[in-house]
């Protein structure tokens, strides 16, 4: 903690409703007044913000630090993941708990605690993952929901024989979210399908990266996500879409929003700042860095189809699925795609691509900015305005955003451990030049000053009202009821 606290001046103060030009004093981790010539005492560290802006540190919806996955662990653990992370101006990550299947939720959730807890250098939160249904599941799931912090499950469509679920258990796992007042969560792709079309493409001697997309195509994603859509329907559930990678998918999201399903889709950095065309470069490395799951669409006017629907509240909020191998471990898959581990990089790098993408291109203004990448992942996990929010009371995470500089993604200067960038050479104009992270500056001049430990863990209460607010009242109107009629007298067959 800075002794007296941090005064933030000239700046202007950019929350999802609105900008102002204005003063922000900080102390003991908490905005304590936001205001022109505010009174405070001496001995404060004064920041000059004039020209810049002030923003909500950023939420990152979706990171997988320290995942054991397909054979292998990814490079960036929670104590270098989350310092990259408050390099690109994120204050907050939302992390997955993934038992194996036949593995306690409860169990998994202590075991992620006691390996992040001591490393995170920002605030995190976890969702944690369904991966197979039992009673003992639905127990573990409401003592989650009611002691642990957690108003969020996230359940597979695919990854068939590994974590994907049937509709039934899904139907199952939806109806106890709702019963609890969490929010489910889908990886939505059909795993029945890709697993045969990942025969397919072995047995047609399709063996390098661009196998992953073609036995993945985007009606697979789209399929899924209506079904996934129509079973919260049925059971009256709030949904949401991790990782929506496809034009149709997340067409199906919006319709779904239109007819007043209460739906979010995430699209993540990678999907609005890159494209599938990489599965099909010269160089394996180069196109086996960007395989995940779902994949990246080859059709070029998918970045900017997603931007547009993110710009215009069709899609929600944005994480990056930040889940990094080094091209050594994406190498254990050289010879069958299948074997590579999915997952890219983001967790630096998301603020300043959808800043390059969103609003240096005119799609979204800097408020909406704001509620993509920080007030609305806080609204709907229930934490707002705790964070995502620039206001008295507040948590001190806040990011001076410079909109004017620009800075050139590379693997050679960024601070994640993976030893390549799916953005690399990519310009961004916008770009964090301080970011304060529990009224700590941790990150200026382009230096990190930040410990292990320094973040703690955000326990989030269910039923959101953001979320659940139409749900109840739902609930209360739309019950459906039986028709009263005099008994039927007439014959019966005898069988």
């Amino acid at each position: 903690m800075e002794a007296s606290g941090i005064l933030i001046k000239g700046g202007k103060v950019v929350n999802e409703d609105c900008s102002v030009i204005s003063d922000i004093y900080i102390k003991n981790g908490k905005i304590v007044e936001v205001g022109r010539d505010l009174q405070i005492p001496a001995g404060v560290r004064v920041i000059d913000a004039t020209d810049k802006l002030v923003i909500p540190g950023g939420i990152d919806t979706h990171t997988h630090m320290e995942l054991e996955f397909m054979g292998t662990t990814t490079v960036d653990d929670f104590h270098i993941g989350t310092k990259a992370a408050l390099a690109g101006g994120t204050t907050m990550i939302l992390d997955f708990v993934i038992p194996q299947k036949g593995k306690s939720l409860l169990e998994a959730y202590h075991c992620l605690r006691r390996t992040a807890d001591p490393k995170v250098c920002c605030d995190y939160s976890v969702h944690v993952a369904v991966t197979w249904w039992s009673d003992e599941i639905k127990k573990e799931m409401e003592i989650l929901a009611k002691e642990k912090g957690v108003n969020s499950f996230k359940m597979f469509m695919a990854y068939k024989g590994m974590f994907m679920l049937q509709d039934s258990e899904l139907y199952a796992a939806f109806s106890q979210c709702k019963e609890i007042g969490a929010i489910a969560q889908v990886h939505a792709e059909n795993g029945d399908l890709i697993a045969e079309g990942a025969k397919k493409m072995l047995s047609m001697g399709i063996r390098g990266p661009e196998g992953h997309e073609l036995c993945r195509p985007e009606e697979v994603e789209a399929e899924a996500t209506q079904r996934a859509i129509t079973i919260a329907h049925a059971v009256n559930c709030p949904l949401y879409v991790v990782h929506v990678m496809s034009k149709s998918a997340a067409k199906v999201v919006s319709d779904a929003r239109r007819q007043g399903h209460v739906v979010f889709g995430e699209p993540i950095a990678a999907g609005l700042g890159t494209d599938g065309t990489h599965y099909w470069h010269k160089e394996w490395a180069h196109a086996a860095g960007f395989v995940m799951g779902p994949p990246l669409r080859p059709d070029p006017s998918t970045p900017g189809y997603l931007m547009d629907l993110l710009a215009n509240d069709d899609l929600s909020v944005t994480g990056t699925d930040n889940c990094t191998f080094s091209v050594c471990q994406k190498a254990l898959g050289k010879d069958d795609f299948t074997k590579i581990p999915n997952g890219v990089n983001g967790v630096e790098d998301r603020m300043s691509v959808i800043w390059e993408k969103g609003v240096q291109s005119g799609k979204m203004d800097e408020n909406r900015f704001v509620a993509v990448t920080s007030s609305n992942a806080a609204k709907i996990f229930n934490f707002y305005p705790q964070k995502g929010r620039i206001a008295k009371n507040s948590d001190a995470d806040v990011v001076i955003w410079d909109p004017k500089l620009t800075r050139k993604i590379s693997a050679k200067t960024h601070h994640q451990a993976v030893d390549y960038n799916i953005f690399e050479g990519m310009e961004c104009h916008g770009v964090p030049v301080i970011t304060i992270s529990r009224g700590k500056v941790v990150y200026e001049e382009g230096r990190l000053n930040v410990s292990p430990g320094h973040g703690r863990f955000i326990h989030r209460t269910p039923f959101s009202e953001f979320v659940y607010k139409r749900i109840k009242q739902r609930e209360q109107v739309g019950k459906p009821t039986a028709v009263i009629r005099k008994p039927y007298e007439g014959k019966v067959i005898s069988v």
